[in-house]
């Protein structure tokens, strides 16, 4: 099977998330790398729901590179596509559907890749292959197979296979996601000194938040820390003192402020008035542009880091988060054949021509790591 027909064949499985679903289109990119001599493990997350682990031509001595990918893909929105979201149509060289950019044709091209990486010497260390459940909505297929005790091995490097337009990108920031909570006394809203007004304290919580500033130096590679409120659900109605309100932050966090380290301010700002409850907790991620994984990866995308304004990493979070510490912090690149701005979007799509440079660009890596580590 070809990437591009694979692409389409992994869009046509519906694992808009919620639900996901991924196990039918586990079941199935397992059946492939079967046949082509992978050893395959379908570690369970839920019922219906599967990640899979594949490994072929491991080796005692040397670790091998890691492809990883994710199978679920986001809902298709509010407004109407002019294609079939779930076809894989192929326009003007545009590859159409709901997770074409968002990432199964990264998965399509790390799946064709591995495979074609044995067609002639065996790759030092050899290729494993872990696609995970559940990423879009923070991680958890990942977590949960972390969290399992499941003997993931190691890794010599790792690929992340996230929309970059095939540049390579060597990092991202974290994610700390909570819902914060008040609470007060309800009343008549005529006799509100009787009551205790939860959306006052919100409020006065949500003033403190939009004038924090961390205290942390800049990242060189992902810059500053960034905080925001982008939710907010209080009251019951128009004439009672409210006596629960709730809002959302989402910190975007840098090597130098950990996500422990934010919540830790966090709580000390709001004080006693708000509790905190995590959703999302995942650090950032950044490998140095000097590693010599690095250097092979950019030698072989023909990307030169020192260009000015060179974007380096990504904006959103990735199961690297999870993977890359888990994995005793192996250097880790983001590399993709999707468009970033076509994440989530109607009519999402990806370029048929940047699909099948990604095989490629995956192929040559996988087998000069493997010389780079003899």
């Amino acid at each position: 099977m070809d990437v591009i027909s694979l692409t389409q064949k992994l869009i046509q499985f519906n694992t808009i998330n919620p639900p996901g679903n991924e196990e039918g289109i586990a079941k199935f990119i397992g059946v492939i790398l079967t046949e082509n001599g992978f050893i395959v493990d379908y570690p369970k997350y839920s019922e219906g729901r599967l990640n899979v682990i594949a490994t072929k031509g491991l080796d005692k001595f040397v670790a091998p590179i890691v492809l990883t990918g994710h199978l679920d893909v986001v809902p298709l929105g509010a407004a109407t596509w002019s294609v079939d979201p779930l076809a894989g149509e192929i326009i003007e060289n545009k590859l159409y559907g709901r997770g074409s950019t968002d990432m199964k044709a990264g998965v399509a091209a790390m799946i064709i890749a591995a495979i074609e990486s044995f067609d002639k010497n065996p790759p030092k260390g050899g290729v494993k292959l872990i696609l995970t459940a559940d990423e879009e909505l923070g991680c958890h297929g990942a977590k949960h197979l972390r969290d399992s005790g499941y003997d993931i091995g190691n890794a010599s490097a790792i690929i992340v296979g996230e929309p970059t337009s095939n540049m390579p990108w060597i990092g991202h920031k974290g994610g700390l996601y909570l819902t914060a909570k008040t609470t007060g006394v309800t009343a008549h809203s005529s006799m509100p000194e009787l009551g205790d007004n939860a959306i006052y304290k919100a409020a006065r919580a949500i003033t403190k938040i939009e004038a924090l500033k961390f205290d942390v130096k800049k990242d060189n590679l992902l810059g500053y820390p960034t905080v925001n409120v982008g939710k907010i659900d209080g009251g019951l109605n128009l004439n009672s003192v409210p006596d629960k309100a709730e809002f959302t932050i989402d910190v975007r966090s840098t090597t130098k402020l950990e996500n422990k380290l934010a919540f830790k301010l966090l709580k000390e700002t709001l004080g006693e008035e708000v509790s905190l409850e995590k959703m999302v907790d995942l650090n950032a991620i950044s490998t140095t542009e000097n590693h010599r994984f690095v250097k092979l990866v950019s030698k072989i995308c023909n990307f030169d880091y020192n260009q000015e304004g060179v974007k380096k990493a990504a904006s959103f979070l990735t199961d690297a988060s999870v993977l890359t510490p888990w994995l005793d912090n192996a250097p880790t690149v983001i590399l993709g054949p999707g468009e970033p701005h076509m994440a989530h979007q109607t009519d999402e799509y990806c370029y048929v021509d940047k699909i099948k440079e990604a095989v490629k660009l995956y192929k040559e890596i996988i087998i000069e790591n493997g010389n780079l580590l003899s």
